[in-house]
């Protein structure tokens, strides 16, 4: 963990409702602008396991760290629970090409991934993908800027529960 998340995450330690509430590891689940579906929709699994994108179905749903996410089979949704971390996309989905940059690029092509070293990196758009399988440095700068980009992220929650009106 990061100092500035870690700086945040005590900041939030401090504070009342509904502000205690504002960060957790769910808020880095990229579930788009809308709604609480991880990756669109998309099928984890399916991306090491029949090596395509294939849309997943609420009928084999799961939720990990705040969001839902779907898959294609009971039997992905199963294999899914049992090591989440293994099928997960990294920087919680968002584009792994915007996290090289040390940005956040919440819109996504489910179709647009590669997996390298046994990880998965979902992006904005194919070439992007490509760039990240053929440009080395592209993961190691994704992993070096990813908690600049975690901080991003909380201060967006942060600032948006902020101008919410305080509930009773």
């Amino acid at each position: 963990m990061g100092v500035a998340v870690g700086a945040a995450a005590m900041l939030l330690s401090f504070l009342q409702p509904p502000f205690t509430q504002v960060m957790a590891a769910e808020d880095l689940v990229n579930t788009g602008y809308f709604g609480d579906v991880a990756i669109k929709g998309y099928d984890p699994v399916a991306y090491f396991t029949e090596n395509q994108a294939i849309e997943g179905s609420e009928t084999y749903s799961y939720h990990w760290l705040g969001a839902t996410w779907y898959f294609a089979s009971a039997r992905n949704r199963d294999l899914f629970k049992g090591d989440p971390s293994r099928y997960a996309p990294q920087y919680g989905g968002y584009c792994a090409d915007g996290v090289s940059f040390g940005t956040v690029t919440t819109n996504i092509d489910p179709k647009a991934w590669r997996i390298i070293d046994g990880k998965l990196y979902l992006s904005y758009d194919p070439g992007a993908a490509e760039g990240m399988e053929k440009n080395p440095t592209k993961v190691t700068d994704s992993k070096k800027h990813w908690s600049e980009v975690q901080q991003t992220l909380i201060s967006e929650k942060m600032h948006t529960v902020w101008q919410q009106p305080a509930t009773k």
